[in-house]
């Protein structure tokens, strides 16, 4: 079986439409936190457009990070046949986590192949949740080949990180809840793009509803944007940036998604990412982490700020898993 199989049963058929999201928030609300929603009035007041700022604060999911939603999502729509087999996936970072606390709360065997070099604190999170951990080399082949392995072994589904449909989906229903929560309605909403599930969901749950949407990435890992500009996706990216959660290409089935219904990808430099982290750690007094300030860095810039958008921004903080026993970015820029 390879690597690259997905073996799931009922996947809706493309293309992808908003009502797809509000059937997978369905089916996963009863398992997933409706993550709150904070404003700061300083915040908001410090931007040129005076715009009032929204943040879905996924960094309080569970698992820490937005990615519990499609994880929760992938395995709803899987057979009891396979489900009793387990699932398995690749990840070093926040998919690895929410896909074993995902399983652990079904019943669920879990089998998750780590980069050898993978932080101490996320191989804990994985191993605390009951999933078996398999580690390779630290490169693209060397993860294949494991699971693939894992996956002749033991018959478990790969449930991906970010290319699937029920994973884009399920990420999509965050933004489903931000329009309900804000008691405005938005003018627009930035997500962080990496692999681009959420940017791509959110972008599905935007349709018919006025908001535009917007990507945020890391200029040191900006496939994405670049892919845009000229018309095709990026099959590799020479990842430099903080930003860990968003080191990864876009997806093959969310690069056409991004590419049809988001307005632009706003690249950001480590350091505007550094700033606007630490402003939410002061300002929200919450933990987030680098990839989980992209899109309010993307706010905070001119790229965005030019585009003279009037009214309510929401900002989907991604997440907020990160080692506390190093010291904090903006501590080891000074």
């Amino acid at each position: 079986m390879s690597s690259d199989t997905v073996i799931h049963k009922a996947v809706p058929s493309l293309p992808l439409t908003r009502a797809l999201v509000l059937a997978a928030h369905e089916a996963i609300s009863p398992l997933i936190h409706r993550t709150p929603v904070f404003t700061s009035s300083s915040l908001s007041a410090a931007l040129p457009g005076k715009n009032t700022l929204y943040f879905k604060a996924e960094n309080l999911q569970k698992g820490g990070a937005f990615k519990f939603r499609g994880a929760s999502h992938s395995l709803s729509r899987l057979t009891s046949g396979e489900l009793a087999k387990g699932v398995c996936t690749h990840s070093s970072g926040n998919h690895a986590g929410a896909l074993a606390l995902a399983a652990k709360e079904r019943g669920v065997k879990c089998y998750v192949v780590m980069p050898n070099n993978s932080a101490q604190p996320k191989i804990d999170a994985v191993r605390a949740y009951g999933a078996s951990i398999t580690f390779c080399e630290p490169n693209a082949p060397a993860r294949a080949a494991t699971l693939a392995a894992v996956q002749n072994e033991t018959g478990a589904t790969f449930v991906p990180p970010y290319d699937a449909v029920n994973t884009i989906l399920g990420q999509g229903t965050a933004l489903l809840e931000l329009l309900e929560q804000a008691p405005e309605p938005l003018a627009a909403v930035v997500a962080p793009v990496g692999g681009g599930g959420l940017l791509a969901g959110t972008a599905l749950a935007a349709e018919g509803t006025g908001v535009r949407v917007f990507g945020a990435e890391p200029a040191g890992a900006d496939d994405c944007a670049q892919g845009l500009k000229e018309g095709k996706r990026r099959e590799d990216v020479d990842a430099k940036t903080i930003a860990d959660g968003l080191r990864t290409p876009v997806g093959v089935l969310n690069f056409p998604i991004i590419q049809d219904k988001v307005e632009k990808v706003i690249t950001v430099t480590d350091e505007e990412i550094i700033e606007a982290m630490r402003f939410m750690w002061e300002r929200l007094k919450i933990v987030v982490e680098p990839s989980g300030a992209a899109a309010y860095a993307a706010v905070r810039s001119p790229q965005f700020q030019d585009l003279g958008i009037e009214g309510p921004v929401g900002i989907i903080i991604s997440g907020g898993n990160l080692d506390l026993s190093k010291p904090l970015p903006w501590v080891r820029s000074e």
